[in-house]
């Protein structure tokens, strides 16, 4: 059971309309009441309600601040136990007298995570349901919202027990065939075997399929853009950004560093990096903004390759275009405001004709031509249905494909009918891996890392 009571700021510390300080624990009520001055005792206040009046110094009397407490009893609250949320004004001295007053108590400061930690150790979620709350905070787009708002209500949690409990009934039929193995047809025990095997392996298979969308939503696309100094690059960053990220003048070399921004294209969240052009120069600095901008090349899940239409393709450019073949990869051919002297048939040789995008960035042309390209490229046009559920965290993935070969061992062994004892280890361990992401078979030492990643008063 956990006993103690923990505060923290839940809203972002600086100049705000309202700042929130959360406290939980089973004495939340009344040890905030110890600081809180109203017309009615917090422990006497219905469960739910927010009441007006002021923090004071117990010791001065001195009033603090003008704030509004709700109260939320257990089991009714984000952890199951009480809690107690101090709405004041806005602003860094406001907040650290509160929160040095509430030190002062009974209350300790809370760990990263540790509301949603509490929420899963007291049964409220289950792991891939707080590590939904994560992604909740984190995300980058509206799709991407939606994809952790169901993982946090549920709908992955509800998969991976009903896969579990088919597990359980194969477990089962398993253990009585082993302690009464005179009722036993060894055949038919291998067919039920591999029936319940190759259902819960096309359950995961589903699953899988979405994965690599639900990745992308989730952690965004990391895009290099690359090319020639005074292509084009940094404008086309700023035009994605809709803001002035980077400088740009008529001085090739202007760009000496990656700049990073991150944007949302048709739902799909993107990261991008300006890189300094990559040509041979004496400049130290620029060398070492051009070496910057290959490792930014090599580790970019996509490639936005900037040409200038308006001049023929140059030797560099013919090198970029050997090192993106077989990369994702999209070709801009910028600048068509003006005569073109690009040769279009040689970029088709490095990739498909539907990705070379003809724009003029200054003028905003051919912006949603590139939407589509990027869509096209990674979605095949479109995202998958919003009823699937989609797996997007990489440590529910690579649990999925271990639960999935564990089974896929299960089902060959049944075939070749071995022994149904060691068959029982294979089936095992599909529902441990299983388990593992809601949390029932996790280690502490797992569960306390996930926490770790939480941002203070979450």
């Amino acid at each position: 059971m956990i006993s103690d009571n923990i505060a923290a700021i839940s809203t972002a510390v600086g100049e705000a309309g309202i700042a929130v300080i959360r406290v939980s624990g089973p004495d939340s009520i009344t040890e905030v009441e110890r600081i809180f001055k109203s017309k009615k005792p917090l422990h006497l206040v219905d469960s739910h309600t927010v009441h007006y009046g002021h923090i004071i110094d117990s010791d001065s009397k001195e009033h603090i601040e003008e704030v509004l407490v709700t109260v939320m009893r257990a089991p009714r609250s984000f952890t199951t136990e009480n809690v107690v949320e101090i709405s004041s004004h806005g602003g860094v001295i406001s907040v650290k007298r509160i929160m040095d007053l509430l030190l002062q108590l009974n209350i300790r400061v809370a760990e990263p995570g540790e509301f949603t930690k509490r929420a899963f150790l007291n049964g409220r979620i289950d792991l891939s349901q707080a590590e939904g709350v994560m992604d909740l905070i984190r995300s980058k787009s509206d799709r991407a919202f939606s994809v952790a708002l169901k993982q946090v209500e549920g709908s992955l949690s509800s998969k991976i027990k009903d896969l579990r409990h088919t597990l359980v009934e194969t477990l089962a039929h398993i253990e009585v065939n082993i302690d009464y193995p005179e009722h036993d047809v060894e055949s038919l025990t291998s067919e039920f075997i591999k029936e319940k095997s190759s259902f819960v392996m096309n359950e995961i298979a589903k699953l899988l399929k979405t994965a690599e969308q639900g990745k992308i939503l989730r952690e965004g696309i990391t895009t290099a853009i690359v090319g020639r100094p005074n292509v084009g690059k940094s404008s086309l960053l700023n035009t994605l950004a809709q803001d002035n990220r980077a400088i740009v003048t008529d001085i090739p070399g202007t760009t000496r560093d990656v700049i990073e921004e991150f944007v949302t294209i048709n739902n799909i969240p993107l990261k991008l990096l300006d890189t300094a052009g990559i040509r041979e120069t004496m400049d130290v600095v620029e060398k070492i903004g051009v070496e910057r901008s290959r490792t930014a090349f090599s580790e970019a899940d996509l490639i936005l390759m900037v040409v200038n239409a308006s001049e023929p393709i140059h030797d560099d450019e013919i090198e970029l275009l050997e090192q993106i073949k077989g990369r994702q990869a999209i070709i801009v051919m910028n600048k068509i405001d003006l005569p073109t002297q690009a040769n279009r048939e040689i970029l088709e040789r490095y990739v498909d004709p539907e990705l070379i995008v003809p724009m003029s960035v200054k003028a905003e042309e051919g912006i949603d031509a590139l939407e589509a390209a990027i869509s096209q490229l990674f979605f095949s046009g479109s995202l998958e249905s919003a009823d699937l559920t989609y797996v997007s965290n990489v440590r529910h993935i690579s649990l999925l494909k271990k639960a999935n070969q564990s089974l896929r061992d299960a089902y060959d062994a049944a075939e070749q009918y071995i022994p149904i004892d060691m068959i029982q280890i294979d089936v095992r361990m599909a529902w441990e891996h299983l388990g593992e992401i809601v949390g029932d078979t996790a280690h502490d030492a797992l569960i306390d890392q996930i926490f770790s990643q939480f941002c203070l008063g979450k």
